[in-house]
């Protein structure tokens, strides 16, 4: 009797099955998550404004989670929260009003999970996405110019958005102005937070600050007749 065809449904059924349990059934309990309300009363998470959900979209477009991951690890599986990458590991409260999860692939950039508390300047934020160097000499992240407008600085007509460059990344009689994506982006940016405390993934203690000062030597034994 040929077994072939009922082989074959079986390992069909079998790769469906491991499909679900592991992509559709987590976006499937994604869905079902609620808020919780915190201890202050406040309920957790208090969503994004309208111009942060729009930059998710640039972010999402400009395929920044093939560089970036939005996930810190907790503590014993990598030293994410020793980096100052977060407060706590992330879980899958975090992302209940994102139409989106960038959980990333791999880390050429810092982890951005918590990046609005590292860097809570909207304004820095886009000077670094305009050019990297400009903030991190040494950082290999590309440049998004055309998030941007360059333009001449007519006579007494500075926009009061121009980026505030460094004077090396400056040309003169010209400023940078951020277009409506920079800024939805920047804002994105900033209201990435993994600092709250909740009961699935409580705030770790910081870890102990570096010194250079040598240990104390061991007081001597005493002397026995």
């Amino acid at each position: 009797m040929n077994k072939g065809p009922a082989i074959f449904i079986g390992i069909l059924f079998l790769m469906a099955w491991s499909f679900y349990g592991i992509i559709g059934k987590n976006f499937e309990e994604l869905g079902r998550q609620d808020p919780i309300k915190l201890d202050t009363g406040e309920p957790f998470p208090g969503g994004r404004s309208g111009i942060a959900q729009a930059g998710q979209e640039v972010y999402r477009a400009n395929g920044c989670a093939s560089c970036h991951t939005m996930q810190v690890r907790m503590k014993g599986y990598g030293a994410d929260i020793e980096r100052g990458w977060g407060a706590r590991n992330t879980v899958l409260q975090d992302f209940v009003y994102d139409q989106h999860v960038f959980l990333g692939r791999v880390r050429i950039g810092p982890d951005l999970a918590d990046v609005g508390s590292r860097n809570p300047n909207p304004v820095t934020q886009m000077v670094h996405l305009y050019n990297p160097r400009a903030t991190v000499p040494d950082s290999m992240m590309p440049q998004y110019p055309y998030l941007f407008t360059k333009r001449k600085i007519k006579v007494g007509q500075r926009s009061a958005d121009a980026l505030p460059l460094p004077a090396k990344f400056q040309e003169e009689g010209y400023e940078v102005v951020p277009t409506a994506q920079a800024k939805s982006l920047a804002a994105y940016l900033t209201s990435l937070h993994a600092n709250t405390y909740i009961f699935e993934a409580p705030q770790l203690p910081p870890p102990p600050p570096k010194t250079n000062a040598p240990a104390a030597n061991p007081a001597p034994a005493a002397a026995t007749k």
